[in-house]
């Protein structure tokens, strides 16, 4: 993994050809890829426990921290990391972001939201604009399937990882759209998860479900055969469908850090989970002018 040991000190015994175990120093520190620059920016932005366990497994996968030699073949990072609104989802973002950058690998990311607005916050960009999209189904179906589309190839041809944000609104067609168009831009097999490329998703479930398009959480298994559901339709959501299961690793982020009010921070876990109380509508209704 290109760790440096520091202050090693073997002593070799000429008469039997062996190392003499008794004068070995210990090795007092072991220090790995960049990590100066990780626990700088985990300090930077102020990571929690659990921020910082994902920002530590998505940046050790970049520095192949995880291959135990060379030649060994590096995972694909299927990640998920969910968390209610104010559990840092963002800022663990900004934080990778700034890890990509400062070790001079921007190139290798891409970060996309499925509204304008999450893209904004990341700064990234649409599942849309990526995906060329219109108003017009037709135009929509003759972009993603022409070959060999430059734009798509040069925007893609150094990326391996892609950040993908508020995954609640994110639907299985609209995945497995995003899943085609990737593994077209890096002329891969379509059987490929994404292209080979390492996807995180962030989000949380509980929050706005995407429009004409089913969940990602969606069983099919529990659901009886729809005959009026376009057989090519059904393929593609099942194939998103085995995308999300390939999922292998989960960090989720639960400590809260947009408020600090107890009381308050417990009215918001029961009105997200349809729990809310009497007291909890008398409580709000004191913020009311």
């Amino acid at each position: 993994v290109g760790a440096i040991e520091e202050n090693v000190s073997l002593n070799f015994d000429s008469n039997n050809g062996l190392l003499n175990h008794r004068c070995i120093v210990p090795v007092s520190r072991i220090t790995l890829p960049n990590e100066k620059t990780r626990d700088h920016i985990a300090q930077q932005f102020t990571l929690n426990k659990n921020q910082n366990a994902a920002f530590m497994i998505i940046t050790g996968h970049l520095d192949g921290l995880d291959i135990l030699n060379e030649d060994e073949k590096r995972e694909q990072l299927i990640m998920c990391v969910p968390g209610c609104g104010g559990t840092g989802k963002s800022q663990l973002i900004r934080a990778l972001t700034a890890y990509f950058t400062q070790t001079n690998r921007a190139h290798k990311l891409r970060k996309l939201a499925p509204t304008s607005v999450a893209a904004a916050e990341i700064e990234g960009m649409s599942i849309h604009s990526f995906l060329s999209d219109g108003r017009n189904r037709k135009s929509k179906s003759k972009v993603i399937n022409r070959p060999g589309q430059m734009t798509h190839e040069n925007a893609w041809r150094f990326v391996e990882y892609l950040i993908l944000d508020e995954m609640s609104m994110v639907g299985l067609s609209l995945l497995a759209r995003l899943n085609k168009l990737i593994a077209m831009a890096k002329h891969c097999d379509p059987m490929t998860t994404m292209g080979g490329i390492n996807i995180i998703l962030f989000g949380d479930y509980i929050q706005y479900s995407p429009v004409f398009d089913k969940p990602l959480y969606y069983d099919f298994s529990t659901t009886m055969y729809n005959k009026k559901l376009p057989m090519e339709k059904e393929i593609q959501q099942k194939s998103a469908r085995a995308l999300i299961l390939q999922i292998n690793c989960v960090v989720i982020l639960e400590q809260q850090m947009r408020t600090k009010d107890v009381a308050y921070q417990a009215l918001l876990n029961r009105v997200r989970d349809g729990k809310g109380t009497h007291e909890d509508w008398l409580l709000l209704r004191t913020r009311v002018i």
